[in-house]
């Protein structure tokens, strides 16, 4: 007989570098338990929703937010050399647009629809998308092309994402992930009972995994 699957649900942002490393570090992990039935399912999560829907210029929207510009320079630094050795590659001069995201979660919930592999696909080329080639990935154009390269049927996804019909449903998983305590991305919650916040590495990851499949009850930071 079949296991039954561990349920991972991953809250995060396409905005949101260390969501990337997350998901690459959880990648890993998993590949050093093959044995392990995972199902990987991808949560929304905004970082600012209050960004405009035409998005922002990010210089600005970055001075303003954060102030010290040499600051975020020098993390921007930091997560390109870590994504260096984990084969993630930053390219933050690139980027000129800061996305409203909140499309780009209503896409990735539809592609669940094609499975949760193909989401997995999805959320891998927003990513890649964003923060290697600079695309504003709140364009329908851009989430059509990461629809495209992930292998899911983009009419189909296409016309439901113009219809506007689940942006409410969004927005209220997105409340209710506040509600539940989570301020901050990436958050992975393993088999419904575990918590691990932050894109910690994969043996922390790992950790995760086994425990889950087990009895225990915990919150990681």
């Amino acid at each position: 007989m079949a296991s039954e699957p561990l349920t991972i649900d991953v809250f995060a942002d396409p905005v949101c570098p260390w969501c990337w490393l997350g998901k690459r570090r959880l990648d890993a992990a998993l590949a050093a338990r093959p044995d392990v039935n995972a199902e990987v399912r991808w949560r929304p999560y905004q970082l600012d929703p209050s960004v405009p829907p035409e998005g922002a210029d990010r210089a600005e929207y970055l001075e303003a937010k954060f102030g010290d510009v040499a600051r975020v320079r020098a993390t921007h630094e930091q997560l390109v050399a870590i994504g260096r050795d984990e084969g993630v590659a930053f390219l933050f001069g690139e980027i000129e647009r800061f996305p409203n995201t909140l499309d780009c979660h209503r896409a990735i919930r539809l592609a669940a629809e094609e499975g949760l592999v193909a989401q997995g696909a999805f959320v891998e080329q927003l990513f890649e998308l964003y923060f290697t080639e600079g695309e504003d990935i709140s364009s329908p154009d851009v989430i059509a092309r990461a629809a495209d390269e992930a292998g899911l049927d983009v009419e189909t996804l296409m016309e439901r994402l113009d219809s506007d019909d689940d942006s409410e449903d969004v927005r209220d998983e997105i409340e209710r992930a506040r509600a539940m305590g989570i301020d901050g991305v990436p958050c992975f919650i393993f088999a419904g009972k575990l918590v691990v916040m932050g894109a910690h590495p994969p043996e922390v990851l790992l950790e995760a995994v086994d425990r889950a499949l087990g009895d225990e009850d915990d919150v990681e930071d």
